[in-house]
């Protein structure tokens, strides 16, 4: 059984695995539908999408005829400016053929300059919460990634009580040093606020190299290995507060529910030792690198 966790103030008790819908977005309908079933069986209650996640709004749609009310639903835009927004809150919700979203999410929310044209006059928070007024979205979350993530959605947070954040986290990218002191930060304040933690990246090992074999479902190369995915599931999982999003790509969904459903927090204090060994049998790196390489290419 999936443990779960109150998500932030929103009233819901999320699975603290939240299935990463991104990973039906370049599927066909018959595909998706069976792993929708593979998210039902394991009682997943909480799916994350986004707009531009290719075709994964529309792979929704028939699941949530039948299951809306079974499970909370966020979904992302990218646009930063009020009108945009409001039009992408606006196709999500015809997209999946709902009446409302649970979240609305500012997606990748990770410079300056967009942070500030989000929140002034006529920025996309502007019109998330006139969509909440509205009863459009229930509540408004903020994600991203690279190594500045963390310090970003602090100043986020200094300017709006978001409901939850969202940002990478597994054993490599913590060994960078302020990288890791942020996220603490982070952590830290969203416990004081009873803000949602949701992290990405959990399995991943490198960036793919030119020499890789395929398939390649998500945009890093993902561990495969059933028990090095169950230690990195484990390390997110042992972190009470913290919630995981699962990877892109599919066919390692189900190794990710199995090692979530048969985590032992007695086991916990091990897994340190085990990641750092695992971290030199399957060769990982960090997928970002603070000034070098925080971007997704």
């Amino acid at each position: 059984m999936l443990p779960t966790l109150a998500f932030g103030k929103t009233g819901h008790e999320s699975t603290r695995i939240i299935f990463g819908a991104a990973a039906l977005g370049g599927m066909r309908q018959e595909k998706a539908d069976t792993v929708l079933d593979m998210i039902l069986t394991a009682g997943i209650n909480h799916l994350d999408v986004a707009a531009n996640y290719g075709d994964a709004e529309l792979r929704l749609k028939p699941f949530l005829e039948d299951h809306r009310d079974e499970v909370f639903l966020a979904t992302k835009t990218g646009d930063r400016d009020a009108d945009a927004a409001r039009r992408s809150i606006e196709t999500s919700l015809r997209r999946m053929d709902i009446e409302q979203l649970d979240m609305i999410q500012f997606h990748n929310l990770a410079q300056d300059a967009e942070r500030a044209t989000v929140m002034a006059a006529g920025g996309a928070l502007e019109a998330a919460l006139r969509a909440k007024e509205e009863g459009l979205v229930r509540c408004i979350g903020v994600t991203g990634h690279g190594t500045r993530i963390a310090e970003m959605h602090l100043k986020s947070l200094a300017q709006y009580d978001f409901a939850s954040v969202l940002l990478p986290y597994n054993y490599t990218l913590m060994q960078e040093p302020t990288y890791a002191r942020e996220f603490e930060e982070i952590y830290t304040l969203c416990a004081e606020k009873q803000i949602a933690v949701q992290t990405i990246k959990s399995i991943a090992r490198r960036r793919w190299r030119d020499d890789d074999p395929g398939p390649r479902f998500s945009w890093y190369e993902p561990l495969r290995d059933e028990a090095a995915i169950a230690s990195a599931v484990g390390w997110v999982l042992r972190r009470k507060q913290l919630f995981l999003i699962t990877s892109s790509d599919a066919t390692l969904l189900s190794k990710t529910i199995a090692a979530a459903e048969s985590f032992a927090p007695a086991t916990s204090t091990e897994l340190d030792a085990q990641l750092a060994r695992d971290t030199g049998t399957q060769r990982s790196e960090p997928l970002f690198i603070r000034g070098v390489r925080d971007g997704v290419t």
